[in-house]
């Protein structure tokens, strides 16, 4: 099990980054969080099987259509964050 915060940067608020992540998260069977920020990043936590993390970050470099990634920066964190499915905000 691996467990990421990552906080994605770009123009990636007011094109559905949240929803869209939320829909891939489950997709790869996935839990954890995603938020927008202040500054106008979106931030995330993400845990489960590393291949399926490993595919998720790979995902959020590009995000949906209408989204454009600036960068990915991701910090790896300690399994065990008790969540339950994959949520927008927290």
């Amino acid at each position: 099990m691996r467990r990421v915060r990552a906080i994605v940067t770009g123009r990636v608020q007011g094109v559905s980054y949240r929803a869209s992540t939320v829909d891939e998260a489950l997709r790869l069977g996935l839990v954890g969080w995603v938020k927008n920020r202040a500054d106008g990043a979106v931030e995330l936590e993400a845990e489960g099987p590393d291949d399926h993390i490993a595919a998720l970050l790979a995902w959020c470099e590009q995000g949906p259509p209408a989204a454009r990634v600036a960068l990915v920066a991701v910090d790896e964190l300690a399994p065990g964050g008790g969540y339950r499915g994959f949520v927008i905000g927290r």
